[in-house]
């Protein structure tokens, strides 16, 4: 059995503001990839692709360095979460294309809401009246981003709110591997398997990326390496209900990043929005951490 990871809930503060600004991190550099910044643009499914291929050998080296005790792992559970957070991620990288940062990541923040309600048919929880109200006010806030008029609607959006509908399903198979493996353990398989699901979806797509592309697939790979890690450590070093919601600072990271790399500015639209969410999935976060051990991964 693990050995207890001592508590330092400012550590945990600290891993988890470094956690956040890598997330948000992995989708500016997604933005670029997608753009013709440095060379044509990268389709979605390479540049997903890239993420899992470098993820995965920075991940696997660390793995060489500790060789960690591996326990029988429960394949279809994570093939299925792969599957699920391979496309999820997919789409979010597609979105951030077309959509400031700051709009498709307060949408993807939508997961844990669509992983609540699938969580009531798959696995058989019950959702009270507080976790109900805070989905409601983050799905109200989501409908703000979405902009839903002729003159405004952004239908890259929509392809943000699918990556969050699959990633709240890749957090129903999280939460049946949490407990059975180690966080380790369940970050290097997911890692893998994307890299084989991944490759085989890339042939369709595949373009030779620039020698500055190259750079900034290993730099995305790394980040989300980085980004889980800090993640996991934070959540071992502090209470869930203390330092979950926190991870939403993702959204402060992403707006900053837009800001001075894109000069765009968020509007009174989007900020209206993404407090909404920020509200609704904060009060989420926090019943659901104070329920349950947190899930072992932020993002895939």
């Amino acid at each position: 059995m693990a050995a207890t990871t001592a508590q330092n809930p400012r550590l945990a503060l600290v891993l988890m503001a470094v956690a956040t600004a890598f997330i948000a991190g992995t989708m500016l550099i997604a933005k670029t990839l997608g753009s013709t910044a440095f060379g044509p643009a990268l389709h979605p499914l390479q540049i997903s692709h890239g993420r899992f291929v470098f993820a995965f050998m920075t991940i696997a080296a660390v793995a060489a360095m500790i060789r960690p005790q591996l326990q029988r792992p429960a394949w279809r559970l994570h093939l299925a979460r792969t599957a699920f957070g391979w496309a999820g991620v997919t789409l979010m990288f597609a979105s951030v294309a077309w959509i400031p940062l700051a709009d498709a990541t307060a949408i993807t923040f939508l997961n844990p809401v669509f992983g609540m309600m699938l969580a009531i048919p798959l696995l058989g929880e019950k959702v009270g009246r507080i976790r109900w109200s805070a989905a409601a006010m983050a799905i109200a806030g989501a409908m703000i981003l979405l902009r839903p008029t002729p003159e405004s609607f952004q239908a890259a959006s929509l392809l943000a709110l699918g990556a969050a509908m699959l990633m709240g399903m890749e957090l129903i198979f999280i939460k049946k591997l949490a407990g059975r493996e180690t966080a380790f353990q369940i970050l290097l398989i997911n890692n893998f398997l994307g890299l084989l699901l991944s490759s085989l979806a890339v042939l369709a797509a595949w373009e030779p990326p620039t020698p500055q592309q190259w750079m900034l697939l290993v730099a995305l790979g790394s980040c989300m390496a980085a980004a889980q890690a800090c993640f996991v450590n934070a959540m071992a070093r502090a209470d869930a209900s203390f330092i979950a919601p926190f991870s939403y600072g993702t959204l402060l990271f992403a707006a900053v990043y837009d800001m001075v790399f894109f000069g765009q500015f968020p509007d009174f639209v989007t900020i209206l929005g993404a407090c909404v969410i920020l509200t609704g999935g904060i009060i989420l976060a926090i019943r659901e951490a104070s329920a349950r051990p947190a899930a072992p991964n932020p993002q895939s």
